[in-house]
């Protein structure tokens, strides 16, 4: 794609991701394990194994989480003349997490992401910052994009929808995301820490945010779409192992 096919275009993007990435950042609290229904076996009929699709909620401790970057995506899609769906992403953000298994209604997250660390797909010279400059993103008068959770609703077993306040170049609105907890665990030798992990999906208008430029006008497709599709994928690092040894003192010399 040349730059003068991209660029009409390819600059809504920016604004999209920067909302994707802010959504993205907002990762949500597991909820409680689903009861597994069970029926007892017959005489001649061997007991059925576990279905696959029920989940057993880890044994991991509530407290305090924090990302682990290493282990942290965060991209968003946009449709691009209804040709294709253009992906990109942000590589630097964060987000803490308070986490309660028992009751994870009352978890919380917060997720700030830098809008200059958006990164495109083979992008032409100048063009990333024209997308992070005073006309689009305009990241030096707003150097953060910002979720901060209201809500976490369970949905299912390891499922939940997560409200929040999201932050764009200067507009709040609310914005849910589909989450779901992939599972966790207490500590191991060599990560002596609890891990959980979480994948993530919402969608959003950009529009709502003021960034109406390029939409499509109704019943075509020719600009760059209003819906912005956000994918996240993110691992926290919380309490250390309760049973965990403290390292060896070193010997004096």
């Amino acid at each position: 794609m040349t730059y003068s096919t991209v660029r009409p275009h390819a600059r809504r993007v920016l604004w999209l991701s920067a909302g994707a990435a802010a959504l993205a950042l907002a990762a949500c609290s597991p909820p409680t394990a689903k009861k597994a229904e069970t029926t007892a076996p017959s005489a001649t009929t061997p007991a059925a194994a576990p279905a696959a699709d029920k989940f057993v909620m880890p044994k991991v401790p509530a407290g305090d989480y924090k990302l682990d970057p290493a282990h942290a995506n965060l991209e968003f899609k946009v449709s691009h003349l209804g040709f294709s769906h253009y992906t990109a992403r942000f590589t630097d953000f964060d987000a803490k997490l308070k986490f309660d298994p028992a009751n994870p209604s009352a978890s919380s997250v917060e997720a700030t992401i830098d809008p200059k660390s958006l990164t495109l797909p083979n992008p032409p010279a100048g063009f990333k910052d024209e997308l992070t400059g005073k006309a689009w993103l305009d990241a030096g008068q707003y150097p953060a994009i910002t979720f901060r959770s209201t809500k976490v609703e369970v949905t299912g077993a390891n499922t939940a929808k997560v409200t929040g306040d999201f932050t764009l170049h200067g507009v709040t609105k609310p914005v849910v995301l589909d989450a779901t907890f992939n599972g966790g665990y207490a500590g191991h030798p060599m990560d002596p820490h609890a891990r959980i992990g979480f994948s993530a999906h919402g969608t959003f208008n950009r529009s709502e945010f003021g960034i109406g430029f390029g939409v499509p006008a109704p019943g075509t497709t020719m600009g760059v779409s209003d819906a912005v599709d956000v994918q996240i994928e993110a691992e926290f690092s919380g309490p250390p192992l309760a049973d965990a040894k403290a390292p060896a003192a070193t010997p004096a010399h």
